[in-house]
Order: C-alpha cells, then sequence, then structure tokens
C-alpha cells in the first residue's frame, strides 16, 4: 500500500489499521445506540445480498476493473499456473484444513468453554465459510496489492464457476448434512454484481476515455483520480458490517474470540499455501499476491445464507459466519501488508 504514487494517499493509507479500528467501534456504537439505523439498511435486501453493501462493493471494484483490457485477458491463458494454485488451494485444500483446525480447537482445545453440541454447529459454520472461496472483496486485496486486474478476474471468474459443482458436495461430505442447498439467486447475483457489471463498466470507460482523451491521458491521469477510492469504500463497508452484527458482538464476546482465534488461523495458513506455492513456481507478484488473497478469502454472503437456510438465523452456525465477515476485513488487510512487504 505503501507504494501508491500520489502522496496524499499513501499518508492516508499509512494509518489505515488506525481508521480499520476506528470504523469498527463507529460501525458497533452506531448499531447498539442507533438499531433502528441498520433495521432500516436491512430493508434493501435482495436475495439474502444487502443493496447498500453491495453498491460500497462495486464502488471499491470498479477502480480495479478501469484497469482491466480485453487483450490482457486473452493472455492468461499463456500462464495458467496461477489459476491452478487457486483451484487446488480453494476446493483440494481449503475446506479440509478448515474442518481440521476448526475441529481441533472447538472440540478439543476449547471444550472447557463450548459444549459438544455448540461445537458442532461451530464447525458446520466454519466449514461453509471454508467451502466458500472469494468473490467480489479480492478485487480490493488484489488492487491493494497492486495485482494483475485481468488475471485476478479470471481467477475469480473461474473460482465462481467451480462452486456451482463443488460447494454442495464438499459441504456434505465433510458434515453429512444430506439437505444442503445452495441459494442460486444468491450465487448468480452476487457474480453478475460484482464481476460482469463492475467489469463491462470498467472496459466500457476504458473505450469511451481512451476514445476522446487518448491512452496516455487515461493511464497517467483518468484512472489515478480513484486512487483513494477503494480504501473509502472499504473503510464505509466496514462501518455498515460492524453495524450489522453489533448486538451479536456485544451479547457473544468470549464466543466471537473462541470461534475467531481458528478462523484466523485458517486464513494465515491458506494465505501461506497459495503465496509460497506461487513463489515456488517463480510466479510473478501482480499474480502471487491475489492467488494468495482467493485462497485466504471467502464468500461469506454465500456462507451465511446457507448456514441459515440450514440451521436458522439465530443459530450457533450462522453466528459462526458471521464472525467470519466480522474477522475477514482486519485479517485480509494485514495479509495485504505482508504481501507488500514481500513484494521484492
Amino acid at each position: 500500500m505503501s507504494r501508491e504514487n500520489n502522496s496524499g494517499i499513501s499518508s492516508f493509507q499509512r494509518y489505515l489499521t488506525v481508521w480499520v479500528f476506528l470504523c469498527m467501534v463507529v460501525g458497533v456504537l452506531l448499531g447498539h445506540f442507533i438499531p433502528e439505523l441498520p433495521a432500516l439498511l436491512n430493508k434493501f435486501e435482495y436475495a439474502r445480498i444487502s443493496i447498500p453493501m453491495a453498491v460500497l462493493i462495486w464502488i471499491m471494484i470498479y477502480p480495479m476493473m478501469l484497469k482491466v483490457d480485453f487483450q490482457s485477458i486473452r493472455n492468461v491463458g499463456k500462464n495458467p499456473k496461477g489459476l491452478f494454485v487457486t483451484w487446488i488451494v480453494n476446493w483440494l485444500i481449503k475446506p479440509f484444513t478448515m474442518y481440521g483446525i476448526a475441529s481441533l480447537f472447538f472440540f478439543v482445545i476449547f471444550k472447557g468453554f463450548i459444549t459438544p453440541e455448540l461445537a458442532t454447529e461451530y464447525l458446520a459454520g466454519a466449514v461453509l465459510l471454508g467451502a466458500a472461496p472469494c468473490t467480489a472483496m479480492v478485487f480490493v486485496w488484489s488492487t491493494l496489492t497492486h495485482g494483475n486486474p485481468a488475471y485476478t478476474v479470471v481467477q475469480v471468474a473461474t473460482n465462481d464457476l467451480i462452486i456451482l459443482v463443488a460447494f454442495v458436495p464438499i459441504v456434505k461430505f465433510l458434515l453429512g448434512v444430506s439437505n444442503v442447498t445452495v441459494p442460486f439467486d444468491t450465487l448468480i447475483l452476487s457474480v453478475v454484481l460484482f464481476v460482469v457489471i463492475p467489469l463491462a463498466g470498467g472496459i466500457l470507460t476504458r473505450i469511451l476515455i481512451t476514445k476522446n482523451k487518448g491512452t496516455e491521458y487515461f493511464e497517467n491521469v483518468f484512472i489515478h483520480k480513484f486512487d483513494s477510492v477503494t480504501t473509502i469504500g472499504l473503510l464505509l463497508t466496514l462501518v455498515l458490517i460492524f453495524m450489522g452484527q453489533s448486538e451479536v458482538i456485544l451479547g457473544n464476546p468470549l464466543h466471537i474470540v473462541l470461534i475467531a482465534i481458528p478462523m484466523i488461523l485458517q486464513t494465515f495458513f491458506i494465505f501461506a499455501i497459495a503465496y509460497g506455492t506461487c513463489k515456488l513456481l517463480k510466479l510473478p507478484h501482480d499474480i502471487a499476491a491475489p492467488a494468495g488473497m482467493i485462497g485466504a478469502s471467502n464468500f461469506f454472503e454465500l456462507a451465511v445464507a446457507v448456514a441459515v437456510a440450514l440451521f436458522g438465523t439465530t443459530s450457533p452456525a450462522a453466528l459462526a459466519t458471521t464472525v467470519g465477515v466480522l474477522t475477514e476485513v482486519p485479517v485480509m488487510l494485514t495479509l495485504v501488508k505482508i504481501a507488500n512487504s514481500t513484494a521484492k
């Protein structure tokens, strides 16, 4: 993040951890003292996707999509190793390590704090997260690590296609849950909202601006008008997430921590596997960093929706997926720093 070429932005991002913490606190306080606000925002929801959240995510993604052109997408096939890494990590490793790490903590290490019944449901929520890999937010992490935008688009799009066939069998195998149903409206709407529309918007903008002002203006002036937009959108998203989950956080502080510990360890472990494999394969940093982020992040909209459908809104499994939402942004920002500090 420190490599931003605008001094104002680098100064702003130098204290990004502080802003993140403040936004988390503001979100919790708003949700607790003005509960009407999250209740109002919850009304603007379609197919279990928050429309205000979707707008903020779109604001974060659009600047990255401006950097994508069709030629660079076509060139991805010439170096498919980065795709193979994300496919193998997401579908052959991640769900099973999540199951193993979560089981160890919930049933063994934390058995003095968590009953076996609670542990079983917390494990279910963790597995749902582990079996639901990246979508929209990966574009933000890729932007912050100066990732290859075209390559990231293809990585995300192909993993979204694999979800269609792999998610249900993996969850059934690990949890023995026979009635797993994927909310396809949530899945398809997410792909359209967070991949198709911003990609089309970015490419259309690129074509129009380069046609009227030239490529040099587009690359050197126009794109940099959006340098701080992604970060601002990210901070507003944090306020929204923590505002909506304020009562959960304040009502279950110990269990929030107990659930978060194995999830955070799993996130760092999977990032190390994906990022380290890319280094062994001698892939460039702009492919390796997004690959690590894709492995580490979760499609929390899908996981929460399935947990609610299977176990109920107030279930421990739904709480576990919610903790995944809460830990996602702070942990991923830490991984962004690690990726940027090891760029060379």
